[in-house]
């Protein structure tokens, strides 16, 4: 309940006049100052301070390509990389957005890597690398600040690899199935590896394994739905359907329980049955055209009611 509504109606509930209400929202914490707020600020903007030069690194590279030489570009960007990694060991207060900076400037030195030797290399090789040379980092910093952006980098490399590999680029096809869990599985195995299981010694909190979980059940609900338009349910579809509720299963243990993730992951697998179970209705022959919209939508009403109240319930467990 928003707090701040309550004292109004509690204001207006017992006829109080503009001072007792002044008094009461003293009492109720309006005028001072947020738990924290001394610690949170100056740290949220510095790693916001980062992130902005590292970018901006980038941009202004890119903005003044015909004026810097190529060994300009390489040293500006290896300097900012050089004195990022040297600040962050100097001064351990400024570790983190300092090694933020340098994981964002790894980026830009792989992008206009890329640009200027035209190695030939798929894209999925870079954002490979960046993320193999970015760990260290991670690993050092202990943060989420850190943990999150590579696990974003990591969930890009991963797909990318998939359409590079694969036989059909625009059809999901059974005999890629190996390629497609193969990449379902580096994704559950990176948030498996930032999850409370290892957060004694990588440091990664919730947030980062929040994003690896919303990350991979796009990654496996797309694939396994695509590959319901072929002519036939092909088996990413199943596959796709026994990952997630095994990692449903999972999240919902005590050990591994977060509700955001497992809200995420049990979207997807009722995406997937509902997608089966269009397709079995409008596959399946004859009938009405309504009617079968009429079913499908209780069904997944239904099932998103049932979803809702077992995730409910599993949380007041968890709170009891």
């Amino acid at each position: 309940m928003d707090l701040r509504l309550a004292v109004y109606q509690l204001a207006s509930t017992h006829a109080l006049d503009a001072q007792q209400t002044r008094q009461l929202q003293e009492v109720a914490g309006f005028q001072r100052e947020p738990a924290r707020l001394a610690y949170w600020l100056p740290r949220g903007v510095a790693v916001l301070g980062a992130a902005l030069l590292g970018m901006g690194l980038i941009f202004w590279v890119a903005a003044n390509w015909e004026d810097l030489g190529r060994v300009g570009r390489f040293a500006l960007l290896q300097g900012m990389l050089a004195a990022a990694c040297v600040g962050a060991f100097a001064v351990p207060k400024a570790r983190v957005p300092l090694l933020l900076l340098a994981l964002l400037t790894i980026g830009g030195l792989f992008a206009y890597f890329g640009q200027t030797y035209q190695t030939g290399a798929d894209p999925w090789q870079l954002f490979a690398l960046w993320a193999v040379l970015a760990l260290p980092l991670c690993l050092v910093a202990r943060s989420d600040v850190l943990w999150t952006p590579w696990m974003l980098i990591f969930s890009t490399a991963v797909p990318l690899w998939m359409q590079a590999h694969a036989h059909h680029s625009w059809r999901i096809d059974s005999s890629d199935l190996s390629i497609f869990v193969g990449g379902w599985l580096a994704v559950l195995a990176a948030c498996a590896f930032v999850s409370p299981l290892l957060a004694r010694w990588t440091g990664a909190g919730s947030w980062s394994l929040r994003l690896g979980l919303v990350l991979a059940t796009i990654l496996i609900t797309g694939t396994a739905v695509s590959a319901l338009f072929g002519s036939e349910v092909g088996s990413p579809y199943w596959a796709g359907l026994v990952l997630l509720a095994v990692a449903a299963t999972v999240l919902a243990t005590s050990q591994f329980f977060d509700v955001f993730g497992l809200s995420a992951v049990a979207l997807g697998l009722n995406t997937l049955l509902v997608g089966g179970l269009m397709y079995l209705l409008f596959n399946g022959g004859g009938g009405s055209e309504v009617g079968k919209l009429i079913m499908l939508g209780l069904v997944a009403a239904v099932l998103l009611a049932l979803t809702v109240q077992g995730i409910l319930w599993r949380t007041r467990q968890e709170a009891a």
